[in-house]
């Protein structure tokens, strides 16, 4: 219990100490008017207080995530709170925060322009496909497991339960973001923190024995931590739909110092949300061998319902059939309203997007494609969810970076995670069995060889910027 409760407590501090650390780093200032009221449109630009963005983006940015994949991650063992919290605080949080802040530093700037104008044309031309695949992937893969449930408890056919799911999916990406977004997303977001809550005072309070750290029970030998790990828990440590999701509430935000409590605060609620499910999971079945077991039988669905209802009683399956049919739907609407976005982003530089009309004729056509994959099995499209997630997350890092380097700021903060993430995605694709499944070993080598040139452009843009700024620095004193 030790190792449980001190985990949530750093997350805290995290919060505290390097989210404001962070907060500095980037220099916030609140008389710079918002795009919320300098663009305002009552569509997209819309102000709203910052309890409700935070809510939206909790919601926005978890689902199912830090359910499923902490759940998951659980097999790992122990070890899985080490990278809850470590990713969380160093990693997810400044990738959520860097890119909330600077969308709104940018006009409300959907990711892959932010990608463009820091990384250069050819990758932003590669990260908005790779964001637009990522944000159907998701749509799909969040909406088939809500669509197959309700067909299970329903006499609702499973296409026509898809069919109303999407029917609503297309009225939350064109309706101005604070009919729906605005109004029932912050209530929902209230029900995830609940049930989270209720689920961690349950189990503390239940006699089963929560997990701690030791050497002898870290990890199951059996399981190769790097990088799987990274990948199976994202949501919970660090996910690049997130930087997806973040423009969605920048466009909302009244004042720049809402912003920690936002984007980082959202990211460390995601966090600890995570670590109770985690618990719950290695603590319910006595251990990553029982987890096994129940996953094997039931799924995370069946895992996540049976804790639910043993812990909660009859309160519990009701929040568990909630989350597995709701949660998993408001990623998904918020989801392709952010390729909504992004395709009007990359449209608008060929012809005029104004108007609800031309809003709605982008959005059909994504629809469309997500509809149909939304109908492929769900473990098939959650296999590629993953690793292209990780991937987003990284370029984002990586823009971070760029930017504050620019700026001749602390950019290591973005900096040293994104060489750790560009180490994980460029060895999981090798290893994993939805990419080539090659040789462990091998994998590590081939992933650590493709890591080493990226940090070494680094280290060469610190020393060119480094020369930028002596330079200048010169010409001044001149």
């Amino acid at each position: 219990m030790a190792t449980f409760l001190g985990a949530i407590a750093l997350l805290i501090i995290g919060y505290m100490v390097y989210g404001k650390f962070v907060e500095r780093v980037f220099v916030v200032n609140d008389d710079t008017p918002t795009p919320a009221y300098t663009k305002r449109d009552n569509l997209d630009y819309v102000p709203m207080n910052w309890w409700k963005g935070n809510l939206i983006q909790l919601l926005n940015i978890a689902g199912l995530g830090p359910i499923y994949g902490a759940v998951a991650g659980a097999l790992y063992g122990p070890v899985a709170f080490i990278w809850i919290v470590v990713g969380c605080i160093f990693a997810g949080g400044v990738h959520d925060y860097m890119s909330g802040m600077m969308s709104l530093r940018h006009g409300g700037a959907q990711f892959p322009t932010l990608v463009g104008k820091y990384l250069g044309k050819h990758i932003r031309t590669f990260i908005n496909v790779l964001s637009l695949v990522l944000m159907l992937l998701v749509a799909a893969a969040f909406t088939a497991g809500p669509a197959q449930l309700i067909s299970q408890i329903t006499p609702i056919s499973f296409i026509v339960a898809l069919s109303l799911i999407f029917g609503y999916f297309i009225l939350a990406t064109v309706l101005p973001v604070n009919r729906i977004i605005g109004r029932i997303y912050p209530l929902l977001g209230g029900i995830l923190l609940i049930m989270a809550i209720a689920v961690a005072v349950a189990l503390v309070f239940s006699g089963k024995q929560l997990p701690n750290l030791t050497l002898d029970s870290l990890h199951p030998a059996n399981l190769p931590l790097w990088p799987l790990l990274m990948v199976t828990i994202s949501c919970g440590a660090i996910s690049g739909f997130h930087c997806t999701q973040s423009p969605i509430v920048a466009c909302t935000m009244k004042k720049e110092t809402d912003g920690r409590k936002i984007f980082y605060g959202a990211m460390i609620i995601e966090g600890i949300i995570a670590l109770v499910w985690a618990a719950a999971g290695m603590a319910f079945f006595n251990g990553t061998e029982g987890l096994a077991a129940a996953l094997e039988a039931g799924g995370p669905s069946g895992v996540v319902n049976e804790i639910s209802t043993s812990l909660l009683g009859t309160v519990g399956g009701i929040l568990a059939i909630f989350g597995v049919i709701i949660l998993p739907i408001t990623t998904g609407d918020t989801a392709l309203r952010s390729s909504r976005m992004i395709a009007t982003d990359i449209l608008s530089k060929f012809m005029n997007m104004d108007g609800k009309m031309k809003v709605l004729l982008v959005t059909i056509p994504l629809a469309v494609p997500t509809f149909y994959m939304a109908t492929i099995d769900y473990t098939f499209l959650w296999r590629y969810v993953g690793w292209t997630n990780q991937v987003v997350a990284t370029v984002m890092l990586w823009t971070a970076a760029m930017y504050l380097l620019k700026l001749h700021k602390q950019h290591w903060i973005a900096g040293v995670p994104a060489s750790f993430m560009t180490g994980v995605v460029c060895t999981y694709i090798f290893y994993a069995p939805e990419g080539l499944g090659l040789d462990y070993n091998l994998s590590v080598i081939i992933g650590a060889t493709l890591t080493v040139p990226v940090v070494l452009w680094y280290a060469a843009q610190i020393i060119r910027h480094r020369k930028v700024k002596q330079k200048n620095s010169g010409l001044n004193i001149a």
